[in-house]
Order: structure tokens, then sequence, then C-alpha cells
């Protein structure tokens, strides 16, 4: 089994077991409009234009995707503005990607934890779905060692808030050097690699077409 396939096919499973338990997750036909909340990944840094992933996988659904990414953010600067965006696009989904520029600037995991888990609740507020995308903690020996791992953070907010969470896709990329644009930031085909693993995961969770 190729080391692709492999990731996709774990990915695929830990949604599944995401869903277990779970509220029932509503299918989003073409033309919804879903808000990719983030920073440089979700921006795409590191890649050219309409390279970023939620443009990618918004050809590949069909979706009407705001790319809502900023470098540099973090998520507690995120607090502050995705009310405005929620206002502004009223999205049937919500997918966050947000917290590595936090832990960059080693702040504690449990402050991060909760600012998560308030973008999660502003989000559900405004009657969005929500589904969080696991980022590395960017330990200095997983740079070096070119083995990036998603903070636990994002399991246990997952479990705790009853969010599928989409794990290890942005982590694999970031843990294989042609994929990435540098240290952090994928390239074009590490932003095509984390769109197909992402809609993989949307497509088990019932979501995705």
């Amino acid at each position: 089994m190729k080391r692709r396939d492999f990731v996709l096919f774990g990915i695929s499973g830990i949604a599944l077991a995401a869903c277990g338990g779970r509220r029932k997750l509503d299918a989003l036909p073409p033309g919804s409009r879903v808000l990719a909340f983030g920073d440089s990944v979700t921006h795409g840094t590191g890649a050219g234009p309409g390279e970023d992933w939620p443009t990618l996988l918004g050809e590949s659904t069909g979706w009407r995707i705001v790319n809502a990414g900023v470098p540099g953010d973090t998520a507690e600067a995120g607090r502050h503005r995705i009310r405005p965006l929620l206002d502004e696009h009223g999205p049937a989904l919500v997918i966050i990607e947000i917290g590595g520029n936090d832990f960059l600037r080693q702040r504690q995991e449990d402050a991060v934890k909760q600012d998560l888990r308030a973008l999660i609740e502003d989000a559900r507020s405004s009657g969005a779905q929500v589904v969080l995308i696991g980022v590395p903690s960017f330990s200095l020996l997983a740079v070096f060692t070119g083995k990036a791992k998603d903070s636990a953070l994002y399991g246990e907010l997952g479990k705790e808030e009853n969010v599928p969470v989409i794990a290890d896709v942005f982590s694999d990329v970031l843990s294989r050097p042609e994929l990435c644009a540098d240290r952090i930031h994928p390239n074009s085909a590490g932003y095509r690699q984390m769109a197909a693993g992402i809609h993989s995961a949307l497509k088990r969770l019932g979501l995705a077409p």
C-alpha cells in the first residue's frame, strides 16, 4: 500500500469513528456556502493563487467556499473576527484550521483549546455545522526530525464538543519535504494532498458529495 493511500485510509477511519454517537450530520449539496477559517495554511501561503486547499476543495465538491485564512492569525485573535464572517456569509459548514501560530508563540495548549472551543461555539450558534482540522504542535523535535504530529488537544476537543476532527492530513504533509514550501507551509502539491484528504474525510462523514 502506498503511503498516500495509507494516510487517506487512516483519515477515513478517524472520520468514521468521529460519527459514532454524534448528532447526524447534514449532507451539503453543491452550491452550499462553506467558511474555511484559519491561518496561512488555509490562506495558501507557499503556493500560487487558486492552489490553496479551500479552492481545491470547492472545485471537488461544488461548494462555494469562502477562504477566511489570514497569515499569522492565532486562535486567540480569531475569536474576534469569526462572528462578522458568520454574519456576512451565513455558512452551512465551518471548517476550522488554526492554532499553529499559537504553538509557535509557545502559548499554553489549554489556552489554545479554550480559544478553539469559543470558535466552535460561535460557529454553532450561527446554525453552522463544524469540523476541525488537526494541527501539529510544531515542537522543535518535530521540525528537525521531519515527523510532525497533531496536537492532542484537537482530538480531546472533538470528543468534548461532539465535533468531527480530520486528523493527520496536515501533519502528514509537513512530514514529507517534497510536499512543503518551508517547514510550516505546504507547496502546491501539499495543498492538493490536503484538499484530497479533507474531501475524503468529509465524504465519509456524509457531508460532502
